[in-house]
């Protein structure tokens, strides 16, 4: 009896000490430098006085739950480990082309895609860049939400000069810590939601570039060119915060279009709002990927991006958060064959570029192939 509670202590001191082990650890991993920076001082002030923040955290307009109900953490997990989900990831390259961003025409108005949010627009001679993730991984853990091979064309190099680098919310697979300090030199202006910017200036942005914004603000930014900053049903936070920075939709007004940066989303009113106020949309740029019933709040479902879509009163979509990382259960390729027959019944015109392809925002015609089909 003895000998066996010796066991038991020493099995208790051996837990008990690697558990202490691994909080530390974790103090300091999540003190490096990739993780960001709280709002603190003025910038918390003034996102105190935002009529979203309550309780000490950002807010969605309506109840928001992490989990649709009967589903929880714990069976989450035992699914991902142990259920039957095929072709999460490809396994063939995924497609791609190689557009020099560098030598457009002055006059060109395009897009190009560079996989999951990411994208690049040139509209009436100023540059936009939202949500770049161009380092090979959408997660703070190496070796963890790797990019699938091909769709790391494109790195910062291949960036032209950026006038606007627009950001959604500072997820990891939407503010990335690699791509935006190597983009410092090249971002005149950073538009963002508030307390976004503390990662920023921790990562040596000047305050000057910096423009923070609640929801339902307009921004202009030069002739013919504004932002109106809208709302998204989502949630944000680095490391063990959450809810401590806003996230944000976008609708780009410039001298001839206007665009829908729909950052991330779950379902809900603020489309049909965002529609009437602005609408008609003549792209909108919207989540479709990483989704599942369990948290269908806070990720659209196929059939409501298509919904989310119309409430715009959108002339082409362009889904997008899809075929670069694999962060849900869901096969690889399975939004876009989704999306896709769905668009057809509703004779939504898609926008579906292969990465580093050229959308011409110009030419409403331009038909883009099911370039998915085959990839294994």
């Amino acid at each position: 009896m003895k000998r066996f509670l010796k066991i038991i202590k020493r099995t208790m001191i051996i837990l008990l000490s690697t558990a202490m082990l691994l909080t530390i650890a974790t103090f300091f991993y999540i003190r490096q430098a990739k993780f960001g920076q709280a709002p603190a001082a003025q910038r918390l002030e003034l996102i105190k006085n935002s009529p979203r923040y309550k309780d000490g955290k950002f807010q969605n307009t309506h109840h928001t739950p992490d989990l649709t109900e009967g589903y929880s953490i714990s069976g989450i997990l035992y699914d991902q480990l142990f259920g039957d989900h095929p072709r999460r990831s490809p396994t063939a390259i995924i497609p791609s082309k190689k557009t020099d961003l560098h030598s457009l025409p002055p006059d060109s108005n395009v897009l190009v895609w560079f996989g999951h949010s990411s994208y690049f627009m040139q509209i009436d001679g100023k540059r936009f860049l939202v949500d770049p993730v161009l380092s090979g991984s959408a997660s703070p853990v190496p070796w963890t939400v790797k990019a699938y091979k091909g769709t790391d064309r494109y790195t910062v190099d291949d960036l032209p000069p950026i006038d606007y680098l627009l950001i959604s919310h500072d997820h990891y697979d939407h503010l990335d810590y690699e791509t935006i300090t190597k983009l410092k030199d090249k971002v005149k202006t950073v538009i963002c939601g508030l307390g976004v910017g503390a990662h920023f200036e921790h990562w040596g942005y000047a305050a000057d570039k910096i423009i923070e914004s609640d929801w339902n603000n307009s921004i202009s930014l030069d002739v013919g060119f504004k932002v109106h900053t809208t709302p998204a049903r989502h949630f944000s936070g680095r490391g063990f915060t959450r809810n401590n920075t806003l996230w944000m939709s976008y609708v780009l007004q410039t001298p001839g279009t206007k665009i829908y940066i729909g950052g991330d989303s779950g379902y809900d009113t603020h489309f049909a709002e965002i529609g009437k106020q602005f609408g008609p949309i003549d792209l909108a740029i919207l989540e479709n990927g990483q989704y599942n019933v369990a948290w269908k709040a806070i990720h659209m479902l196929p059939e409501q991006v298509l919904q989310a879509a119309e409430d715009l009163k959108a002339k082409r979509l362009f889904p997008v958060h899809s075929s670069k990382f694999t962060l849900a259960m869901h096969s690889w390729d399975e939004p876009l064959i989704k999306v896709t027959e769905l668009a057809k019944i509703q004779h939504l015109p898609l926008v579906t570029p292969v990465i580093g392809e050229m959308v011409d925002l110009n030419d409403t015609t331009q038909v883009f192939p099911e370039w998915w089909k085959g990839v294994n």
